[in-house]
């Protein structure tokens, strides 16, 4: 490692470059956990020579400011800012443009990357999140949308890739080569980014349906059959985006896809109208249990405290409407104990197999509540400004805007897990997608169709 960084013979950097490479294969975690730990550290920047060179910058500039003409004085600035740019560069920095100009570096890199963001989950090193933070910008800056080949997948390319594609496959798992093929047939359209760096394996590819109108479901996407003649779709439907590489994690390599995407199905299919996507929310439930377990608990510390002092607690919030909780409270003798509706809900979604989902009179009664609860998830809890749930910031950020949300629409174990079965609409239109991408970046603006918001506007006229 220290030779592939401080070697300046460039016939023999390539051999180097080579033995760290399968080196670093050999070795397993622990040793590859300390390898990055010494690169991060005993590569970074020499912070004593930067302090020593902001010194003399800010002590010139007390001294004497430079006139137009001083050009001694300038020529001096020059220098030390030549000099302080230098210096805050890490040493690391010359591996990585090394490898990145190196056969098979790229990839490379970006399994390096994958392994420290795998140490950083487990320990919040601040030098491991300075050797990542350089890197990513690295890797954007080499995975450009100039750089990167937009590429049809079809059932006519090499079965390498193919396969790649099934392995992938991270929303919605390819079960078969029948299904695969369906996938890439009639009515169906496969795209991915491929940079010459990585040949034959696709960085990111997002699957499309063409049909007559925005899929409501998963389950019409993946099993209508036949598909419709493509000649009477108006909608293109995009339902699965499936990034490659862990390595690239962060790295927005889905927003040029989509617009890219977008523009050469517009040009190639004129009638399609309406592009729009069929969406996991894989944080609802997660953050609707969360929510039900703290309520719940106060809720039943404030029946605690009202008995003995009138004034009870302030602090606590019903999730649901008086209607809601009754029709939920109504049910729980027979299907889920809880002293509040809340306390139902959460052992009903709790409940071992997801048995609430096959009951025809559970789903009637929790079906109004949790797409109202949704639709507040969606539209309102943030982290940071931004939408909380992972897939929402990713096509509010791209310039989407949340059109609707559908009842039991991916009834698989994953869907119903993860959100209860409901899946999200966004839809892009063309004209908006700049200016919703501008505000929802600038102050965490969200577009909505107003069926969304009426889910949410009781909850705040309450």
């Amino acid at each position: 490692m220290s030779l592939a960084i401080s070697m300046s013979k460039t016939e023999i950097i390539d051999s180097v470059l080579n033995d760290f490479s399968e080196g670093y294969f050999s070795l397993y975690y622990e040793n590859r956990r300390r390898l990055l730990l010494e690169l991060a550290k005993e590569y970074d920047l020499n912070r004593t020579q930067v302090c020593e060179l902001i010194k003399q910058y800010l002590g010139g500039k007390e001294a004497q400011s430079p006139g137009p003409e001083d050009e001694g004085v300038l020529t001096s600035f020059y220098r030390i800012e030549r000099n302080l740019r230098h210096a805050l560069k890490p040493k690391y920095e010359a591996l990585f443009e090394r490898l990145n100009m190196h056969p098979g570096g790229l990839k490379f890199l970006t399994i390096l990357r994958a392994d420290i963001l795998s140490i950083i989950a487990e320990e919040n090193i601040a030098s491991l999140r300075a050797l990542d933070s350089d890197l990513k910008e690295k890797l954007g800056t080499w995975l450009s949308p100039a750089a990167l080949e937009l590429h049809q997948i079809t059932w006519d390319d090499p079965a390498s890739l193919l396969e790649k594609i099934v392995a992938y496959e991270a929303v919605h798992p390819i079960s078969n080569l029948l299904d695969l093929k369906r996938r890439l047939g009639v009515g169906r359209r496969c795209f991915g980014y491929l940079h010459p760096a990585i040949p034959g394996e696709p960085l990111i590819f997002i699957e499309v349906a063409l049909l007559k109108n925005v899929a409501e479901t998963i389950q019409e996407v993946l099993w209508d059959d036949p598909p419709i003649p493509e000649s009477e779709a108006t909608c293109a439907l995009f339902y699965s985006i499936s990034s490659t590489q862990p390595g690239l994690a962060g790295i927005n390599l889905g927003k040029f896809l989509i617009k890219r995407v977008i523009t050469l199905v517009k040009r190639d299919m004129p009638q399609i109208s309406t592009f729009a996507t069929l969406s996991p929310i894989p944080g609802y439930i997660q953050w609707l249990l969360s929510k039900l377990a703290s309520r719940s608990k106060l809720a039943e510390d404030d029946k605690s405290q009202s008995s003995a002092d009138t004034s009870g607690s302030t602090f606590w919030e019903n999730l649901f409407e008086p209607e809601e909780e009754k029709a939920i409270m109504n049910i729980s003798e027979e299907f889920a104990a809880g002293k509040n509706g809340m306390e139902v809900m959460l052992n009903l979604l709790t409940s071992k197999n997801q048995e609430w989902s096959k009951s025809a009179e559970l789903l009637s009664v929790l079906k109004t509540p949790l797409l109202r609860l949704c639709a507040r998830y969606l539209l309102h809890e943030k982290k940071r400004g931004k939408a909380l749930d992972s897939v929402a910031n990713f096509h509010l950020q791209n310039g989407a805007m949340v059109e609707r949300i559908n009842w039991m629409a991916d009834k698989s174990e994953k869907g119903l897990h993860q959100s209860a079965g409901i899946m999200v609409n966004y839809v892009y239109r063309l004209e908006n997608i700049e200016g919703y991408a501008q505000s929802y970046f600038s102050s965490g603006n969200i577009h909505a169709s107003d069926e969304i918001r009426r889910y949410v506007e009781v909850l705040f006229f309450l």
